[in-house]
């Protein structure tokens, strides 16, 4: 379960952020959209972890993340939240496996290789085990992406316009993997974009101004 309130945010020099109230039951799938400039990287980082609210509260699950110091916090984001961003972000000294396995061990989670390789296998990666990230296409980098941040089976995950650049076809795969891989570990799905192509496949929505 993901729910805010009250959720406002300012940069320095600019006029403050305000965000409508979110309250997402497990599993469902909802769509986050508006204009470029709108502020919806900024909700998505609020709703990861990685801004704090300047007010108003985030709870995942019964835990307010407010209310955590921020090695808890990274931790809790760790364990419980996964991040898809817009351009991939991988260490790229190490393999995609062991990219993987750090996120387990941030994470404060045992190292399960197992694991790795059984998800790598459902997103048609098993063969880039061993590979680093340099060697791996745009379409490989995403579905590693997602392997990365559904590995600990969060609670929540996030994704910052994963279809912006996309044609059609692609578009339609990676929203259908998004759901599907959500699906399998029971998590509330949030996709963040101003992709009008997305409006009629998410029933819940909420839009920002």
């Amino acid at each position: 379960m993901l729910k805010t309130e009250n959720l406002g945010y300012a940069y320095p020099g600019s006029p403050p952020l305000r965000f409508p109230n979110i309250q997402c039951a497990k599993g469902e799938h909802w769509l986050v959209l508006g204009e470029s400039g709108s502020g919806k990287t900024t909700l998505l980082h609020l709703l990861g972890g990685l801004l704090s609210p300047k007010e108003g509260h985030i709870v995942v699950g019964d835990t307010e993340m407010n209310q955590l110091s921020r090695g808890a916090l990274d931790q809790f984001r760790g364990q419980h939240i996964g991040i898809i961003f817009q351009t991939a972000h991988f260490v790229q000294s190490l393999t995609v496996g062991d990219n993987l396995a750090l996120a387990q061990s941030l994470a404060g989670m045992k190292v399960n290789r197992e694991r790795i390789r059984e998800l790598l296998g459902r997103l048609g990666l098993e063969h880039k085990l061993r590979s680093k990230p340099s060697q791996l296409s745009v379409g490989e980098k995403q579905r590693a992406s997602i392997a990365r941040a559904i590995i600990n089976q969060p609670a929540v995950i996030l994704a910052d316009e994963p279809t912006s650049a996309l044609d059609d076809s692609n578009c339609k795969q990676v929203i259908e993997l998004l759901e599907e891989q959500a699906q399998a570990v029971e998590a509330t799905l949030l996709v963040v974009t101003h992709d009008a192509r997305l409006k009629d496949h998410f029933p819940h929505q909420i839009s920002i101004a």
